[in-house]
């Protein structure tokens, strides 16, 4: 999916129990031309019928709701194995560790805090309806050192078979994408173009069926293929 490229607007699902927060979030959105919102739920089991009915390219999700928590719900849309399904951007209150992790796991491409800017919302929502995963450098830092920490994040054994269809470059690649590095810091470590980095980012994440860079990072991490310092 990669709603910026084609002839049509991004399309949104709004989901927060506050009607006040949904309604500001539309005014925000609505400015822009290549955006467009086409439905609201105000709880997690409503945006879950929502999101299979409308499918929309993006569905903006609020943490804490009544019926069917944001998270819960999260991965009940990503996981319902539609390789064009919506991307999932996580917007709360809560600066959480928990929330933050649990968010990714359960397939989110994002995670922004309801204190941004307009700007930020909308830059999030064209970020993530293109494919490319909320990786603001923050918050990749705060994943990577998360693992980075001794004790703070389990990692497993060296999982070999994880990445058995990776060839040695794509290999390369995740490692250093999991280390933090942007297309253009590989570029110069590999000796290779930004556009040959993204072609193998992009092949990467098609093989071991990841969404999203930030998702690359805990895939890397979890099945010990980067070690914490290492």
């Amino acid at each position: 999916m990669n709603a910026l490229v084609s002839d049509r607007p991004v399309r949104v699902l709004l989901v927060d129990d506050q009607h006040l927060v949904r309604s500001g979030f539309r005014v925000i959105l609505e400015v822009e031309e290549d955006i467009e919102v086409v439905g609201e739920a105000a709880d997690g089991e409503r945006a879950v019928a929502m999101a299979a009915a409308l499918r929309p390219d993006v569905v903006l999700m609020d943490v804490e709701m009544p019926v069917l928590d944001g998270l819960a719900a999260t991965g009940r849309i990503t996981g319902a194995g539609d390789p064009d399904g919506p991307a999932v951007l996580i917007l709360t209150t809560f600066d959480r560790d928990d929330y933050l992790f649990a968010a990714l796991r359960a397939g989110a491409s994002g995670f922004l805090l309801k204190n941004g800017t307009p700007e930020d919302l909308i830059e999030a929502v064209r970020v993530v309806a293109r494919g490319d995963g909320l990786i603001a450098p923050a918050l990749t830092r705060r994943v990577i050192s998360t693992f980075a920490r001794p004790g703070a994040a389990p990692t497993g054994p060296r999982n070999e078979a994880a990445t058995a269809e990776l060839t040695p470059r794509e290999r390369e690649v995740l490692a250093l994408v999991a280390r933090g590095s942007s297309n253009a810091e590989i570029a110069a470590v590999l000796h290779v173009g930004e556009a040959t980095v993204k072609t193998h980012v992009s092949r990467v994440l098609a093989k071991l069926g990841l969404r999203d860079r930030v998702q690359a990072v805990i895939f890397a991490y979890e099945h010990g293929l980067v070690r914490p310092g290492g």
